[in-house]
């Protein structure tokens, strides 16, 4: 009996440690979810994303307030200034459009051989040391000519022209041809979505100082720790994926033998040549349009009658990046009822509508309302980049998209520094005229768009009737 008592009561002593069990287990569970998420592609985007949006409001609102003091003989101080903030963003983007471009394509050839991780890491190198340059100059008041030096380091890294394209490979690794829209389209949905907190934050944070170090300095700090996280995370965290084939894996080359110019010749049987040279025209008019609107819309935004303050900056900054998450529902919405070349129509024209509103603005609420008119403006090109996958084999899908990169790098070569000409002579009699000249190519994009979906109309059509 007593050994009985003995092991009845040994028993009821283990029974209640058996119901913690799932209370420990589910610590290691819930840190593996999150090392999980980590190795993905997503908190990448967001740190980065996060930091460029801070930067961007940061060195909009420094080159103001270090232009301010500016004139020039027989101009306004509000002309001089204008003059002045255009003329470095003209110079800066330039070099930000110009230096990448060999950096860019050795980082493509590097992802080809294996190496996923070169076009994001090397291009976030240089996004830490530009924010960082940034930074110096706020505490340190050196002369603002200084970021020109960065963006050279900038550039040399790859820039966005590297990174960019090496996030949609790894995002889009593993996924089918028939999801590869839909794919990029969300990862550009959390590129818009994080790029809208940020910029709402921004201007608040830029009001912030630190000791005597002045404005900004705070922003600069977070947004630098914000790019050395991501950095960190792209090195030690990052999972890159595996194709599940050779052909797989072909597909999301971001320069396939490129230098194999006999291959690619003997395979130009199966690229639609006329297509592929109707949607790199308009993708390039375009991108000409919109860049070249961007290029001044900062600027003209700091003068009157609107003259933002920091906050506002944050605010506007915000509006633009929101237009990647309508536009996001818009792919989603219009993919139900619509063809590829229809959408980028309705892109088009939400763009060329909101544009032309956008140059007669004088208040900040129409402002707005010309933003809201942009709610489509983004879909235009992910849809193109998708369809010129589309007309090319697998095996040419890396180095056609890459060559559109590199159309798309001519024109803002063009489009800077004429809108910033333009802009700047028209400044005191229609400050808008850009803006129209910018909605007025749009239209003039919409028809190689248009050319495209009849030649597909009539295709279909053959096809029906070869079948019947």
């Amino acid at each position: 009996m007593l050994k009985s008592s003995s092991s009845s009561s040994d028993q009821s002593l283990l029974v209640p440690l058996k119901s913690p069990t799932p209370k420990v287990m589910a610590t290691p569970s819930l840190c593996q979810a999150a090392f999980a998420v980590f190795r993905q592609i997503e908190p990448i985007i967001v740190l980065e994303q996060l930091g460029s949006t801070l930067f961007d409001t940061a060195l909009q609102m420094v080159v103001r307030d270090r232009t301010s003091n500016i004139t020039d003989p027989g101009h306004s101080s509000e002309e001089s200034q204008q003059t002045a903030i255009t003329n470095f963003y003209m110079t800066y983007n330039l070099i930000i459009k110009l230096t990448p471009i060999i950096p860019a394509l050795v980082l493509a050839s590097l992802s080809d051989r294996g190496w996923r991780k070169a076009p994001i890491v090397v291009p976030l190198s240089g996004y830490l040391l530009s924010r960082l340059g940034l930074l110096l100059v706020v505490i340190f008041g050196l002369p603002l000519k200084l970021m020109f030096a960065a963006a050279v380091v900038f550039g040399l890294s790859g820039g966005f022209s590297a990174y960019w394209p090496g996030i949609m490979t790894l995002a889009s690794l593993g996924s089918a041809a028939a999801d590869r829209s839909k794919v990029m389209m969300r990862v550009e949905l959390v590129y818009g979505l994080t790029g809208v907190v940020g910029s709402l934050v921004s201007g608040h944070l830029f009001l912030l100082y630190s000791s005597s170090l002045g404005n900004g300095t705070v922003l600069l700090s977070v947004s630098s720790l914000l790019n050395l996280l991501c950095l960190i995370f792209a090195v030690v965290l990052l999972k890159v994926k595996r194709g599940t084939s050779e052909d797989s894996e072909e597909s999301y080359h971001l320069l396939s033998h490129a230098a194999r110019y006999t291959r690619l010749v003997g395979c130009c049987a199966g690229i639609n040549v006329v297509n592929v040279a109707l949607l790199f025209a308009a993708a390039f008019l375009y991108d000409f349009a919109v860049g070249g609107a961007v290029e001044v819309l900062g600027s003209f935004v700091l003068k009157s009658p609107l003259s933002w303050t920091a906050a506002q900056v944050g605010y506007g900054n915000a509006a633009g990046c929101g237009i990647f998450v309508t536009s996001f529902l818009g792919v989603i919405a219009f993919r139900k009822c619509v063809g590829d070349e229809t959408m980028i129509l309705i892109g088009m024209l939400s763009f060329a509508v909101g544009i032309y509103v956008m140059s007669f603005v004088t208040t900040t609420s129409l402002f707005y309302v010309a933003r809201l008119l942009n709610l489509f403006a983004l879909i235009p090109m992910p849809t193109i980049r998708a369809l010129v996958s589309q007309q090319v084999p697998a095996s040419r899908c890396g180095i056609a998209l890459t060559c559109l990169e590199m159309t798309l790098k001519v024109a803002g070569i063009v489009y800077i520094p004429a809108f910033t000409k333009i802009y700047q002579n028209s400044l005191t009699w229609f400050p808008g005229l850009v803006f129209l000249i910018s909605s007025v190519i749009t239209v003039i994009s919409m028809i190689p768009i248009s050319i495209i979906g009849c030649r597909s109309a009539q295709r279909q059509e053959y096809v029906r009737i070869q079948g019947d």
